[in-house]
């Protein structure tokens, strides 16, 4: 395991919204022995009401400053040494202020699924604000790539098998 690892025992997984990060952490902190955590979740329990809720009643500034407040939550346990596998919300990485509080905190992994995909994935679940408008959808998407692509790794989704991304992060030069 490489000293950063060590140092501050965090996996950050980045993507796109419906890329798998929540299913692939939760097995991937299995598989590690380590602590998982969701950050929607999270803010949905700390808010008491759903990230929709959240972004339709005070808007997504508002929305962007609570999930930098529980991400430092958590960044805070890894600090402290607990291990810890993060599903990090869509939009979350592709804050600076996010991108800075990770790159001494821990490893952040960019979970790359296509297009095609995380729009079948999200066209299944009505929940999404930011996926409401299909050409914004799309826009949102591209743009948000090149910050996802400032994550220390990437992996490429290739497979709708969860456990197949498990199993390349775990190839990664960080273990």
């Amino acid at each position: 395991m490489i000293l950063k690892l060590k140092r501050t025992p965090g996996i950050y997984l980045v993507g796109f919204m419906a890329s798998g990060k929540s299913t692939i952490g939760r097995l991937l902190a299995d598989e590690l022995g380590w602590s998982f955590a969701d950050m929607d979740a999270d803010i949905e329990a700390e808010q008491s009401c759903s990230i929709a809720q959240i972004f339709d009643t005070r808007g997504e500034e508002e929305f962007r400053r609570i999930e930098t407040e529980a991400l430092r939550k958590r960044v805070g346990q890894v600090e402290k040494g607990k291990p810890m596998v993060v599903a990090m919300g869509g939009g979350a990485f592709a804050q600076p202020v996010n991108q800075e509080m990770l790159e001494e905190n821990g490893v952040t992994v960019w979970l790359d699924c296509p297009f095609e995909v995380v729009r079948e994935r999200v066209d299944e679940v009505s929940d999404r604000p930011l996926a409401r408008d299909p050409g914004k959808f799309r826009e949102l998407f591209e743009s948000r790539r090149s910050a996802y692509a400032k994550a220390d790794y990437r992996v490429e989704i290739t497979s709708d098998d969860p456990a197949a991304t498990v199993a390349s992060i775990l190839r990664l030069p960080i273990f």
